[in-house]
């Protein structure tokens, strides 16, 4: 019987995304996109996830493309301008399920700098017993060791608990360690997919 819901939050309950900041800085999508994947790519972003601080991120990789030290300071002066808004259908059910007695909580991806930065924008964050944020702690999913932190951290039984997320690699890792899992697509799909559980929702 599912007790408990461990939530990610970027693109499940809040929207984030560098377009968002930087569509109005070049002159085509096509230069915009090609920035994001070559400049700026994910495994970049993560080191902030995992800690690393934006100042050194930024210069380190200034100095390897010079050309672009003025559009990478914005990853941090813009990057408030990359959140959107929250994606009410999913806070929804998030309400839901705490209404039912279920216990949540979070697990992100996230810089320990601009955290704050969501939490102060978006209240439901308070809602959640607790969010264990990669930023803060070191490491990142879909490391094992962030799954085994939240859990302890929780009290959450694995068995008994299910693990939302955007990103399939970290449902993966999730699902080797016992969570059950939902490889979320859209609010309505993840509610469904919580009801083919049995979770009341």
């Amino acid at each position: 019987m599912i007790e408990s819901v461990l939530f990610d939050l970027g693109n499940v309950l809040i929207r984030w995304d560098p377009r968002n900041h930087y569509r109005d800085r070049f002159d085509t999508p096509e230069a915009m996109e090609q920035f994001l994947a070559e400049i700026t790519p994910g495994t970049w972003n993560h080191e902030m996830d995992l800690g690393k601080p934006f100042a050194q991120a930024i210069a380190e990789r200034s100095a390897l493309y010079p050309d672009h030290a003025a559009l990478l300071a914005e990853w941090k002066s813009g990057w408030e301008r990359m959140l959107g808004g929250a994606i009410e259908e999913s806070v929804t059910l998030l309400e839901e399920l705490r209404a039912h007695g279920y216990r949540v909580a979070a697990l992100t991806n996230w810089s320990a700098e601009t955290y704050p930065v969501a939490r102060a924008r978006f209240p439901f964050l308070d809602w959640f017993e607790d969010v264990v944020i990669s930023g803060v702690e070191g490491i990142a999913k879909p490391d094992p060791r962030v799954f085994q932190l939240a859990l302890a951290r929780t009290g959450f039984v694995a068995e008994r608990t299910v693990f939302i997320d955007d990103n399939l690699p970290n449902v993966e890792a999730a699902r080797a360690l016992g969570l059950h899992t939902v490889h979320f697509t859209s609010s309505a799909q993840c509610r469904e997919a919580l009801r083919a559980m049995g979770v009341a929702v």
